[in-house]
């Protein structure tokens, strides 16, 4: 703890009991939106694990099904397969307020189908290889979404609990410090007023 460079008055002391109470308040508020982010932070990494573990799980299948069709199909009739695709997606951005972060989110809508060549000319492991590329697009979309969303929690947490700390290792302590110190001055300042004012009064009397 160190004390507060201020001058020893009733009218520091006052100010500083009024900073510290509100330092206090504002203490308790700060740990407050720190347990409300950390919370929000653990639900979203539960949710970003899951659905990284379908993710990965789909991809791969889906590579797989692709390396299938690549290996039985001629590479010229596999790239004019896929040299039109038929399906768009659009996708719009935004963002939520979670404890005074603002977040990502993000809305996709898909038109047209996946399947964008003759099915007569190409392997069924093409087929399914597109229908599961298709299919994680929009779990890929909300991974992506939720993953920048725990960073940005993150952040705002590391960024909360220095301020908690500060608050409560460095200023609240300081002012506590200082308005002790404060006090004992206007205290031996008093009594040592009483004491001349006694003496005064014993040479006049």
């Amino acid at each position: 703890m160190a004390k507060l460079n201020v001058n020893p008055t009733r009218m520091e002391l006052l100010k500083l009991k009024k900073r510290a109470k509100t330092a206090t308040r504002g203490h308790k508020l700060l740990k407050e939106k720190r347990d409300g982010l950390m919370k929000s932070f653990m639900s979203i990494i539960r949710e970003a694990k899951d659905l990284r573990s379908t993710v990965e799980r789909d991809l791969g299948e889906a590579f797989k099904n692709f390396m299938f069709a690549s290996a039985s199909m001629k590479t010229e009739a596999l790239n004019e397969s896929l040299a039109v695709p038929s399906q768009k997606m659009k996708l719009e951005a935004s963002t939520k307020n979670v404890m005074s972060v603002n977040i990502p989110e993000f809305k996709s809508s898909v038109e047209g189908d996946f399947v964008c060549y003759s099915l007569a000319s190409t392997s069924v492991e093409l087929d399914g290889s597109l229908k599961t590329f298709s299919h994680v697009l929009s779990d890929i979309i909300r991974l992506a979404e939720i993953e920048h969303s725990a960073y940005l929690l993150a952040c705002e947490i590391e960024k909360t609990r220095r301020r908690v700390n500060a608050l409560e290792h460095v200023m609240i302590p300081n002012m506590e410090e200082t308005v002790k110190y404060i006090t004992m001055k206007l205290s031996e300042q008093e009594r040592a007023a009483i004491t001349s004012i006694m003496a005064i009064k014993d040479r006049l009397g």
